[in-house]
């Protein structure tokens, strides 16, 4: 029997339109695009959120209410809820409450991607900017997949490389900062 699907994501990701989930390959599907999980039952309606047998997340790092959405959703409106996200920041720090949702699960698969430098299981991402603000958006402009070896290399080469930038910085006789 046929499962009614309604899927949903950040709307703060914007970077293919907030109409539609895509994937790396570019399929398309249309989605809910919120600030947050607790106004999807009010977006779409009352009778057409009973309708709805599974809600898929996308993008779940994202959503503060994650937590208390798919609770409510699973164990009081009976709906099969996946959802996808990370569950670690480039730093490999916990990365919005996914990891809080694994005791709620029925099941977790942990999906890797291939490192950009060896082709092995890539369990980490490195950023290859110098942004350091935990949420930042982006794609492979920003992010390489890697192995445990590529991010510790990467991790130490990104380090050299801010130290070696830091003291061009400081000591160009054309930089106005005082402490220079």
């Amino acid at each position: 029997m046929p499962r009614t699907v309604a899927l949903v994501k950040s709307d703060k990701d914007n970077r293919y339109g907030l109409d539609s989930v895509v994937t790396h390959d570019g399929t398309k599907m249309p989605c809910w695009a919120l600030p947050e999980l607790s106004s999807f039952q009010d977006k779409l309606g009352t009778e057409a959120y009973t309708k709805v047998d599974v809600i898929g997340i996308d993008e779940a790092q994202f959503f503060g209410d994650l937590h208390d959405f798919c609770c409510k959703a699973a164990d009081r409106d009976g709906k099969i809820v996946v959802v996808a996200g990370l569950d670690g920041d480039y730093k490999r720090n916990k990365f919005g409450s996914v990891l809080d949702i694994i005791p709620l699960a029925d099941s977790v698969t942990k999906l890797t991607a291939c490192c950009e430098l060896c082709g092995r299981r890539a369990f980490f991402t490195l950023r290859k900017t110098q942004e350091t603000r935990t949420e930042l958006i982006g794609g492979a402009d920003v992010y390489m997949p890697v192995c445990r070896q590529h991010y510790s290399d990467g991790q130490i080469v990104i380090e050299a490389t801010r130290i070696v930038m830091d003291r061009e910085i400081h000591s160009d006789p054309r930089c106005e900062v005082s402490h220079c």
